[in-house]
């Protein structure tokens, strides 16, 4: 018996179906910081790879267009006062922080603790019991 992923006593089906889509928008908002870092992944390289153009615009005699695009677009905000870190520490630090703490305050309050209920006992329904690659547990 894997007590990690079990219902407690007493928790309905209800109860672990509401925590189970609980999980489900968290997965969506971890995959959501993940596309947000590759977001200021990309916004990096992107700066650092215009800088590299315009030193070779600058050296290939196109001083006016560098010093432009220098000036305009090196360096600057992606959004209004911030770069790209700057919006993803806002997003850890804000609506991702408050997000798991919270998840984890209606687990901890509901089901002990336990994580992904819903779906051990969606694999325990979907199984073969006694087939191989459908045990319970590695």
């Amino acid at each position: 018996m894997d007590i990690d992923h079990t219902r407690p006593d007493g928790v309905d089906d209800a109860t672990v179906e509401a925590l189970g889509k609980l999980s489900e928008a968290l997965e969506a908002v971890e995959e959501a910081r993940g596309h947000l870092y590759a977001f200021h992944r990309r916004c990096g390289t992107a700066d650092l790879t215009l800088g590299d153009a315009v030193d070779q615009l600058r050296a290939a005699g196109h001083t006016e267009l560098a010093d432009r695009l220098d000036r305009e677009m090196v360096g600057r905000n992606i959004i209004h006062g911030r770069w790209s870190f700057q919006v993803v520490e806002d997003y850890d630090d804000g609506y991702y922080a408050t997000f798991k703490r919270l998840e984890k305050d209606a687990r901890d309050a509901l089901l002990e603790g336990r994580r992904h209920v819903y779906e051990s006992e969606m694999k325990e329904g979907r199984r073969t019991h006694g087939e191989p690659g459908h045990e319970y547990r590695p």
